[in-house]
């Protein structure tokens, strides 16, 4: 559907394309098909480094942004209704499927067992659903 209405809106045939299929055998025709120029990946750091040293025999161009831990860190000093606010959004955001979700939370002694309590609580009300269907926050 991506690719239909990408040419829908303008995009000229053959800009965006959408690829579907095994990831390793997609990921091997990419690396070692010499059309292919850049390669452009965000994702494991592990999955990176198979990519990079695959891409290496035909010399392409690679950006990678790989692996962060993206950390959320909550100081005894904190606003906690304001830190689980934010721990939901970076969390949460597209159903933690982006490369900027938090993957762990730091989070001082003094403050530890209020804010578990209040981001379980939060994570608890999230509605949880069909996208298409009103007031659903994940799904």
């Amino acid at each position: 559907a991506w690719g239909a209405l990408a040419e829908e809106v303008g995009f000229p045939k053959g800009v965006i394309n959408i690829l579907t299929g095994s990831a390793a055998e997609i990921g091997d025709e990419i690396c070692a098909n010499p059309l292919v120029k850049k390669i452009t990946f965000t994702g494991s750091t592990e999955v990176g480094k198979i990519l990079i040293q695959k891409s290496s025999v035909t010399v392409k161009k690679v950006s990678m942004e790989l692996g962060g831990n993206a950390p959320f860190i909550v100081f005894d000093d904190a606003d906690i209704d304001r830190a689980v606010t934010g721990a939901i959004t970076a969390k949460y955001r597209n159903s933690g499927q982006t490369c900027v979700c938090t993957n762990r939370f730091l989070v001082q002694a003094g403050v530890y067992d209020k804010f578990v309590e209040k981001l379980a609580a939060a994570s608890n009300n999230l509605k949880v659903g069909s996208g298409l269907e009103e007031g659903v926050q994940q799904g």
